[in-house]
This record gives structure tokens, C-alpha cells and sequence, in this order.
């Protein structure tokens, strides 16, 4: 019995803390954010970060048949009803493929678990829900598109987004209800109907930065194929030198949708009291980011170029940071900042 209970002891702190140490390898953006977080709603958003995590990576196989898929997927959701479950999951995950950090995530999947288990009961119970959710959407899609994503329309895009990140977005409004008192059943209510386009909206950025990478390496394009049409182009075209004009004529719908999620999750951060100033200090800096990014977006070609990449600078990082800690309590400081890093100007900071 005393054996049991310190190889339980031992077993928690080697899962606590692999999961911090495998965190900034997996999302430098959320490595950030997550250290603002206090006791037991930060470890519950870096569980639940690396749940989504595990599934993502399962998904994005370009190697993998659809079925080993859905079944990796399956053995993922069972694994919240029966511990065991996380350790055939590793096992029948060998062979997977992607970016080795993310699969070294993969194959440890029974330190995530272990992790979790220590997590309250209703907090289990949201963090199950909500990557249940996602899994049932990422399984449509694969069932949909077994040769790789080929999204058609922009309605298709945006249900693909909900499924992937507007659930993170409502994950994480019911982790902040749950573990922060500044967050009561009326603010509650008022996040709800934004939380969504918080996820979908760092989503859509990461999508539309990623274009290259994701046609190249993970066989999956998320610009509609109705919008490159329109344009004279197709997804086969659509790293074509030759089309260049017509391919990022094509990306104006998603631009768009990207800048309308942004302001609706801008909106959602002043909504979060100024009291909770973890949660604030969580969601500024992501957002920063990705309004900087959708600058660079709109300057620039590299995304729709194999091997071209759409970053901000290095400077402008430490830059937004600092700037986000300095404003975060301050609704007008926030929307005087968010103003700054969308126009042209912003780049003109201290390095």
C-alpha cells in the first residue's frame, strides 16, 4: 500500500513535470501565456493545451491511413474513462508523423493522463467535453477528405475552425468560470458568446501563415477551393509561381474573416474583468501576435511560396510583451495597443 502510493506520488511529478518541460517545445505562443495562469487553472489549461495537442498531431499525419487515425483518436477519448487506454495509445501510435517534439507529446501520452487525473473532477469533466468535441469534428473531416484536407467553401472552413479551435475557446471560458472568482455566472454568460471567435480567429492565422507548410508537408489545404475558383485558380494551383496574383486575390475571404474573429476576440479580452488580471495577461499576448502577423500577411507573398514563412520580428515579440504587461489592466491602453500594432507603423519598434 505505501509502495503504491509513493509510486503514484513519483508518477505525478514526473508527468507534471514533462508537461512543463514538453510545453515550449510544442507552442512558444502558449508556453508564454499558460505561466500567468495560478495553481490550478494554469494546470488545468496546460492539460487540457496538450490533449488538444496530441489529438492535432494525430490529425495532421500526412503518413497515416484515415483509419489508424480515427482508431489513435478513439483510444484518446477512451483513455479519459480508462487510464490503461493512454499507454496502448502510445504504443499503437508508433510510426507516427510530424514534427519530433510533437510526436515525442504523442508517445507520452500517459504522463498527460496522469497529469490530468490529479485535476478536479468537474474540471475533468470540462476538459473531456470540450477535446471531445474537437475529436468528433477532427473525425468528420477526416472521413470527408481521407487523401488529405481539400476545404470547398468558406461555410465548410469555418465549421473545420469551430471544431479545432472554437472549442478551445469555449475549453477555456469554462475553465476560467470554474477556477476564477473575478469570473461570475453574468460575465459568464457575456464571454460565451465571443469565446469561439477567440479560438478561430489565432486559428485563422495560423492557417493563413502556414499555407505552404501545411500543402507541403501535411497534404492539407484549408483555402477554400469556391474562393480560388473565383480567382481562376485551384488548389492544385495554389503554390504555383504563375498564379501568384490570383492565389492571394483568393486569401481576401479569409484575411477578412481573420481580421472580423480578431476584433471579436479583442472584444472578448475587454469583456474579461480587469481584476483578473492572470486571465487578461493569458489571452493579450496571443491576440498581440496574431494582429502583428495579419499585418505581415497583408505585406507579403511568402505564405503562398514552398519553404516561405510569415514571422514577426524578434524585437517586436519582446516589444509586444512588454508593451501587453504594461496595459493589460487597462482597456484603453489595450485598444490604443492593438491600434499601434495593426498600423504600418508598428513595425517601427525598438529592437
Amino acid at each position: 500500500m505505501v509502495s503504491s502510493a509513493i509510486e503514484s506520488t513519483q508518477l505525478t511529478k514526473q508527468a507534471e513535470l514533462f508537461c512543463q518541460e514538453i510545453l515550449p517545445e510544442v507552442s512558444r505562443t502558449f508556453a508564454l501565456s499558460i505561466r500567468f495562469l495560478p495553481g490550478n487553472l494554469g494546470r488545468s489549461v496546460l492539460c487540457a493545451y496538450l490533449l488538444c495537442r496530441i489529438a492535432d498531431t494525430i490529425e495532421d499525419d500526412a503518413a497515416a491511413l484515415p483509419a489508424k487515425k480515427i482508431f489513435l483518436l478513439n483510444q484518446l477519448m477512451d483513455s479519459f474513462e480508462n487510464p490503461a487506454q493512454s499507454d496502448t495509445l502510445a504504443a499503437a501510435a508508433t510510426g507516427i508523423t510530424g514534427e519530433a517534439e510533437h510526436v515525442r507529446l504523442v508517445a507520452h501520452t500517459h504522463l498527460v493522463f496522469a497529469m490530468f487525473r490529479t485535476l478536479p473532477a468537474s474540471t475533468q469533466a470540462t476538459v473531456q467535453q470540450w477535446v471531445g468535441e474537437m475529436v468528433v469534428g477532427m473525425k468528420e473531416f477526416i472521413g470527408l477528405y481521407p487523401q488529405g484536407i481539400r476545404i470547398k467553401t468558406l461555410q465548410e472552413y469555418k465549421r473545420y475552425c469551430y471544431y479545432v479551435a472554437g472549442t478551445v475557446g469555449h475549453l477555456l471560458t469554462d475553465l476560467w468560470y470554474e477556477h476564477s472568482a473575478a469570473i461570475d455566472r453574468d460575465r459568464y454568460t457575456v464571454l460565451l458568446e465571443r469565446c469561439g471567435a477567440f479560438g478561430q480567429a489565432l486559428q485563422t492565422v495560423n492557417i493563413l501563415k502556414d499555407i505552404a507548410w501545411d500543402a507541403v508537408h501535411e497534404n492539407s489545404i484549408y483555402v477554400p477551393a469556391e474562393e480560388l475558383d473565383a480567382q481562376g485558380s485551384s488548389h492544385q494551383l495554389l503554390l504555383d509561381p504563375d498564379r501568384l496574383p490570383q492565389n492571394l486575390a483568393a486569401l481576401g475571404s479569409l484575411m477578412d474573416l481573420a481580421r472580423s474573429d480578431l476584433d471579436e476576440a479583442l472584444a472578448y479580452l475587454l469583456t474579461v474583468p480587469k481584476w483578473a488580471v492572470s486571465i487578461r495577461l493569458f489571452c493579450i499576448l496571443p491576440l498581440l501576435f496574431a494582429y502583428a502577423t495579419l499585418r505581415e500577411l497583408a505585406r507579403s507573398s511568402a505564405m503562398l511560396q514552398p519553404g516561405g514563412s510569415v514571422k514577426i520580428s524578434r524585437g517586436e515579440v519582446k516589444w509586444l510583451i512588454a508593451s501587453g504587461c504594461l496595459v493589460v489592466i487597462s482597456n484603453r491602453g489595450i485598444a490604443w495597443l492593438v491600434d499601434r500594432v495593426r498600423r504600418s507603423d508598428a513595425l517601427a519598434v525598438p529592437q
